[in-house]
C-alpha cells in the first residue's frame, strides 16, 4: 500500500512556492501520488477598504476570478492542469488549507515556510499554524526565499522517536514509507542530558549508563522488531533538538521525520519543539 496517494500543495505564488516545486513533483513521482494545488485568499488581509464601496459578493467574486487566473497560469510545466487539480479558496489561509486536507481525503501537505531565523516568525506563520492543526502529515522545507530544496535523493532518512504510546505507530509510518521512497531509516532515540552545552553521544552502547541505557535499549529492540526489516534503531546521549539535528547533519540526511502529538493533547511544549526543529533542521522535515 502506497503511504502517499493525494498531495496538497498550497501556493501563493511567492519564490519559496516556485523554488519546492520540483521537490513536489518528485515525491509525487516517487510515490506515485496525486499533486493538488491550492490558492486560499484573505480579504481581510488586504485592509478591506474596497468592501465599503462595493458589495461582498462582488469583491468576493473579483477576487476569486484574479485568483484562479493566477494559479491557472502557475507552475504549468510543473504540473500541467489536465492532470493536477487546481483549488481556489478565500477564508483564513491556515484554517482553510487545515480544513481542505482533512475533508479532501489528503494524506501529505508540502509546503515551505518563508519565516526568519527568528523563532517569533515562524510560529506566527501560516506554516506554523498548518503543522499545529493538520491531522495528515506534513513536509517542511528549508525557508529561505531563494534557496532550492535539495533533490529527492533518499538515500538516508532519520527517524526521533520518543518512548510514548505513539512511538510504535510513527516507527512503522516511517518504516514504510522509507521502504517506498528506497531509503534507508535509522531510528533516534536520545536519553535527555541536563547540560544543554554537553557532548552529544550517537550510537550509544547498550553498556554505557546500564541502568537507564540497558532498560531503553529493550524498549527499543521491540519498537525494531514491530517495525519490520530495514530500520535501524539507535540511541543517543544529549539534548533531543540537538541529537536529531547532528544525526540529520552526520548522515548527510535526506529527510527527517518527527512525531507530532494531535493538537489537544499536550501543551505548546510539543508544538515549539516542533517549530524549532522545522526552523533548524538541516534537510527537509515530515512530521507526522
Amino acid at each position: 500500500m502506497k503511504p502517499f496517494d493525494n498531495i496538497l500543495f498550497p501556493v501563493d505564488f511567492s519564490l519559496s512556492c516556485t523554488a519546492i516545486a520540483p521537490y513536489v513533483k518528485r515525491a509525487a513521482e516517487i510515490f506515485g501520488a496525486k499533486v493538488t494545488l491550492a490558492h486560499v485568499f484573505d480579504l481581510g488581509s488586504s485592509g478591506g477598504l474596497e468592501l465599503y464601496v462595493r458589495p461582498l459578493p462582488e469583491v468576493l467574486a473579483d477576487h476569486h476570478t484574479v485568483a484562479r487566473n493566477q494559479l491557472s497560469s502557475f507552475l504549468v510545466q510543473e504540473f500541467p492542469m489536465a492532470e493536477h487539480s487546481r483549488i481556489v479558496l478565500s477564508g483564513d489561509v491556515a484554517t482553510r488549507l487545515i480544513e481542505l486536507a482533512r475533508t479532501g481525503g489528503f494524506d501529505l501537505i508540502i509546503m515551505p515556510t518563508h519565516a526568519s531565523h527568528f523563532r517569533s516568525a515562524l510560529l506566527g506563520s501560516t506554516t506554523a499554524k498548518v503543522l499545529n492543526g493538520a491531522d495528515c502529515p506534513v513536509l517542511t522545507a528549508q525557508h529561505a526565499e531563494m534557496m532550492v530544496p535539495r533533490s529527492l535523493r533518499h538515500r538516508e532518512w532519520v527517524c526521533g522517536i520518543d518512548l510514548s504510546p505513539r512511538s510504535e505507530w510513527v516507527l512503522r509510518f516511517a518504516s514504510n514509507t522509507a521502504a517506498a521512497a528506497g531509503a534507508t531509516l535509522t531510528a533516534i532515540h536520545a536519553i535527555p542530558i541536563r547540560e544543554v552545552d554537553g557532548p552529544i553521544q550517537l550510537d550509544l552502547d547498550q553498556k554505557a549508563n546500564s541502568s537507564v541505557a540497558s532498560a531503553v535499549h529493550l524498549e527499543l529492540d521491540r519498537l525494531q522488531k514491530a517495525s519490520g526489516p530495514g530500520t535501524q534503531v539507535r540511541l543517543a546521549l544529549g539534548p533531543i533538538r540537538e541529537v536529531l539535528l547532528e544525526a540529520a547533519r552526520r548522515r548527510d540526511a535526506d529527510v527527517l521525520l518527527i512525531g507530532r502529538e494531535p493538537q489537544n493533547t499536550r501543551s505548546g511544549r510539543l508544538r515549539d519543539f516542533t517549530y524549532k526543529i522545522v526552523r533548524d533542521s538541516p534537510c527537509p522535515v515530515v512530521s507526522i
